[in-house]
């Protein structure tokens, strides 16, 4: 048994010679990921062109072909790129490249384009390979946004304001970015909510809302008056024009002009223009008289 055993390695070390040289005379066959990208196509079956021996793929190896000037003008011939667009013409690509912080085209771009299975593991591209002062020209590389909220403000406050390089959702907004006049035109940017409630009002969110949250709600009707009973009526009964802080008892049941002055005018009050500031719900005069919030 102990005579066979030289035999056994000398099989598995010829095997392994094999193989190696194997690798090197075919290794499209071999070790190839897939296949490659069709501008490659002539260099299919040389990977020396591109990879090192048992260094992999280097980045100075595709600059001795793809001159960095000339990325998205030239071919690496040096013939003219025809662009379908003259949006896409010269500045956009060329202006990309020549931008990065160092010649690592490996962290980019693969020749091959790799099994399926394999895609996930792709690292995409980072912004972190531009220059700091190019991070910020988003739109050098990236079309605008074009719904209406990116119209308002995109343009008066810049992408990184809101987003991050390193994804575009989740956002951060501060309303206090926007001019102050448009801190009140809620409706530029969103949907007015359709319960019940909102659909009696028009604008002035601001009364019940603030910028930097929806909720909690500021605004308390029972701070004003109680809506219980008949009075918890639709907010057009009592408001009957946009502005909120103005409001009517007049119009309703016994709620006359006539009716009003007349007992008011007996109890010795001749001020009845403001009815909260005595009546805070329906069961009738508040506590103490006069004093308290007004509207």
């Amino acid at each position: 048994m102990k005579g066979r055993w030289p035999w056994v390695w000398l099989i598995i070390i010829a095997n392994l010679a094999a193989g190696i040289a194997l690798v090197f005379a075919y290794p499209h066959l071999m070790v190839s990921p897939g296949k490659v990208i069709s501008g490659h196509a002539s260099f299919e079956t040389d990977c020396f062109a591109c990879h090192a021996p048992l260094r992999g793929a280097s980045a100075e190896r595709c600059i001795t072909c793809h001159a960095l000037p000339d990325i998205g003008l030239r071919t690496t011939k040096g013939a003219l790129i025809k662009h379908q667009t003259e949006a896409r013409a010269t500045s956009i690509k060329a202006a990309f490249h020549q931008e990065l912080i160092e010649q690592n085209c490996i962290a980019c771009h693969s020749d091959h384009a790799g099994p399926k299975l394999t895609q996930h593991s792709r690292k995409p591209f980072s912004h972190a390979l531009l220059r700091p002062a190019t991070r910020q020209l988003c739109d050098t590389c990236h079309t605008r946004p074009s719904n209406k909220l990116h119209e308002n403000i995109a343009p008066k406050i810049g992408c990184a304001q809101c987003h991050q390089t390193d994804g575009w959702k989740p956002a951060r907004f501060d309303h206090a970015l926007l001019p102050k006049e448009e801190l009140s035109l809620c409706q530029n940017c969103h949907k007015a909510p359709s319960n019940n409630l909102h659909r009696q009002i028009k604008d002035n969110c601001g009364q019940c809302h603030s910028t930097k949250a929806w909720e909690p709600a500021t605004f308390e009707h029972s701070k004003f008056f109680v809506l219980d009973g008949d009075h918890n009526a639709p907010c057009a009964t009592c408001h009957t024009t946009d502005n909120y802080k103005q409001y009517t008892c007049y119009g309703c049941h016994e709620h006359t002009v006539e009716n009003i002055k007349r007992k008011h005018t007996r109890e010795g009050i001749r001020n009845f223009d403001n009815c909260v500031k005595c009546h805070r719900s329906a069961e009738g005069e508040r506590e103490g008289g006069e004093g308290g919030e007004d509207y």
